[in-house]
């Protein structure tokens, strides 16, 4: 059964109970919150193991919350691929996962059911990418991407001050990238081998060098390839979107802040003066909010869903 990882519960401010709820549903922790677009009130961390377990520990939390006064929206953002067209029958459920347990689960009926009102669901990448463009480096921005780089890759893309969706959310975190020169990695993803993920997540770091990311010397041999990976998506970025600013963020990022130079500087080596607003360095900035970034997204998302627009 999933553990209570930790709780806190500020004063309240003079409104009362905050109405909104939120749920940041990650590979390896979930973040309940409630709050308002002030910011988080009260925050619940919990464990991830198999989804049976950890929805109903999420839902069980949800109700205890509304049972003191009713949550008037819920936002929801769970880690992908997952169904977040309301007219596909995949709708709310975890998509093609290599996390054992979750393929198919329904997230959107194990929680949504919690509460009376609307429900809004994204990814946890677009989720944090809202949040920094509303309070983070991506303020002022209308067009620009979020790239989480932690035990996977994932991006959130903001077009014209809206997540952009196709058929599904952005799945760039798989992009087809060109190995550095030397890299012999094969690649840890296990539906691509060696795209983006694959060889720059937390969990590729590992595989390619023994150890944690956090446990590697800065002029370990393994950072350059790192660094060419994740440049070579953030050119991608570029090139097909034209970005106002990409936002770097996630596990890796947040414990090695240079990276974020590095990365920028060979990501505009790349693009070889082509794109006239990439100088010497391309438009890359490390994420501010760190950890509040999904659940305060989250929250955002809920606003949306409570204003109609989610």
């Amino acid at each position: 059964m999933p553990s209570l990882l930790a709780f806190s519960r500020p004063a309240m401010n003079g409104a009362g109970m905050a109405r909104l709820a939120g749920v940041e549903l990650g590979g390896t922790k979930a973040v309940v919150v409630l709050g308002d677009d002030a910011g988080i009130a009260m925050r619940v961390r919990i464990e991830v193991s198999d989804a049976r377990e950890t929805l109903r520990t999420i839902a069980g939390q949800l109700a205890e919350w509304n049972r003191e006064t009713p949550i008037e929206a819920l936002g929801i953002a769970g880690f992908g691929p997952i169904g977040i067209n309301p007219d596909r029958p995949d709708y709310g459920h975890v998509l093609n996962t290599p996390k054992p347990g979750w393929e198919g689960a329904d997230v959107v009926g194990s929680l949504g059911s919690v509460i009376d009102g609307p429900v809004a669901l994204h990814t946890d990448v677009t989720a944090a990418a809202l949040a920094e463009g509303r309070w983070g480096a991506a303020r002022g921005c209308s067009d620009y991407a979020y790239m989480t780089v932690g035990t996977g890759v994932g991006v959130g893309v903001i077009a014209a001050g809206e997540p952009l969706v196709g058929q599904l959310h952005p799945e760039a975190g798989h992009m087809q990238i060109p190995r550095s020169a030397g890299d012999d990695f094969n690649g840890s993803c296990p539906f691509h081998g060696d795209c983006l993920e694959g060889l720059a997540s937390g969990s590729a770091i590992e595989a390619r060098a023994g150890v944690g990311g956090e446990d590697l010397s800065d002029d370990h041999p393994s950072w350059p390839f790192v660094i060419d990976a994740i440049a070579s998506g953030c050119a991608n970025l570029l090139l097909v979107l034209a970005s106002q600013r990409i936002v770097l963020g996630g596990g890796v990022i947040n414990a090695r802040r240079r990276l974020v130079d590095d990365i920028a500087e060979r990501c505009a080596e790349m693009l070889g003066g082509y794109l006239p607003f990439v100088g010497e360095r391309a438009p890359i900035a490390g994420a501010e909010l760190g950890q509040d970034a999904g659940p305060r997204g989250s929250l955002l998302l809920a606003g949306k869903a409570l204003n109609g627009a989610g």
